[in-house]
C-alpha cells in the first residue's frame, strides 16, 4: 500500500501511538508533520527518522485545544510539506482518576484536548480538503473506553465517547465530499504512556493472556492507519476498524486496557 505523493499531519506524534502511526505513513511513502505539544526533543528525533526514510518531516507545536495553534498548524504544514491528505487525530490527555477524585480541571482539560481539540483539528482540515476538492482520509484514533466505562478512568471515558461520536458524525458529513473518515480502535497497547502504570513484568504477564499472545504495538495501529489511508480502503467510510488482538471479543468482562493516545 503506497501513500507516496501524499501529505500526512499527525496530532500527539512524538511519542506511543502517534509516533507509530506517524512512522508507518512515512515507510509507506507519505511526508509527514509531526505534531507535540512539550516533548519537543521526542518530536525531534520522530522527525528525524522519517527523513532516514527518505520522507520529508516537519515539526509543528501546538496545543490542539487552542483553535488559533491549529490553524497555525495547519498552514505550517501546507507551507513546508503541502496541502493535507492525510489527517490523524491521535492528540488526548487524561489523569485516569475516579469519580470521587477527579477534579473539574482535569476533566476540562481532557473535554478541551480530546474533544474540542479534536473538533478544531478536524474542522480545519476538512475546510482546506472542501476547498481544494482532495479527496482526503481522517483517521480518529478512539478507543474501547468509548464503549465501556472502564472504572479509574472517568475523564477519559467522557473524552473517548465524545471524540467517538464526533468522528463518525463527521463521517457523516465529509463523505459527500469525498473525504473518507474512519476510527481505528486500539486495545492494550505497549507505549511509554501505559508504562508509566505497569511494570515491564506486568505489561508481559497481562499481554501473554490476551488471545493473540501479546499486547499491541504502536507499529500495529501504525499500519490500520496506513490500510485506512490507503487506496486499497477507497470504499471504506464511517468504519471503526479494531485492532486489540482479539481481546474485546472475549466480551466486556475483559479488564485490560489500552494506551492513551498523548498529545506531548
Amino acid at each position: 500500500m503506497s501513500l507516496s505523493g501524499k501529505v500526512a499531519l499527525v496530532t500527539g506524534a512524538a511519542r506511543g501511538i502517534g509516533r507509530g502511526v506517524a512512522l508507518a505513513l512515512a515507510k509507506a511513502g507519505a511526508d509527514v508533520c509531526v505534531n507535540f505539544r512539550t516533548s519537543g526533543a521526542a518530536a525531534v528525533e520522530v522527525a528525524g527518522a522519517i527523513r532516514d526514510l527518505g520522507r520529508r518531516a516537519c515539526l509543528a507545536q501546538a496545543d490542539v485545544s487552542e483553535r488559533a495553534a491549529v490553524e497555525r498548524m495547519v498552514a505550517q504544514c501546507t507551507a513546508e510539506l503541502g496541502p493535507v491528505d492525510i489527517l490523524v487525530a491521535n492528540a488526548v490527555t487524561s489523569v485516569r482518576q475516579n469519580l470521587l477524585a477527579t477534579r473539574e480541571a482535569d476533566l476540562r482539560r481532557a473535554i478541551d484536548v480530546g474533544i474540542v481539540g479534536v473538533f478544531h483539528v478536524l474542522q480545519v482540515v476538512a475546510r482546506q480538503m472542501v476547498e481544494r476538492e482532495t479527496k482526503g482520509a481522517i483517521i480518529y484514533i478512539s478507543s474501547p473506553h468509548a464503549r465501556l466505562p472502564f472504572k479509574g478512568a472517568i475523564d477519559y471515558n467522557v473524552t473517548k465517547a465524545g471524540g467517538h461520536m464526533l468522528a463518525l458524525s463527521a463521517a457523516n458529513e465529509l463523505m459527500w465530499h469525498g473525504i473518507r473518515v474512519n476510527l481505528i480502535e486500539p486495545g492494550w497497547t505497549d507505549t511509554p504512556g501505559e508504562r508509566t502504570w505497569y511494570p515491564d513484568e506486568a505489561l508481559y504477564r497481562e499481554g501473554k493472556k490476551l488471545p493473540l499472545g501479546r499486547l499491541g504495538s504502536p507499529e500495529d495501529i501504525g499500519q490500520a492507519a496506513v490500510y485506512l489511508a490507503s487506496d486499497a480502503a477507497a470504499y471504506v467510510a464511517g468504519s471503526v476498524l479494531t485492532v486489540d488482538g482479539g481481546a474485546f471479543i472475549q466480551g466486556p468482562a475483559w479488564s485490560g486496557g489500552e494506551s492513551h493516545g498523548e498529545e506531548k
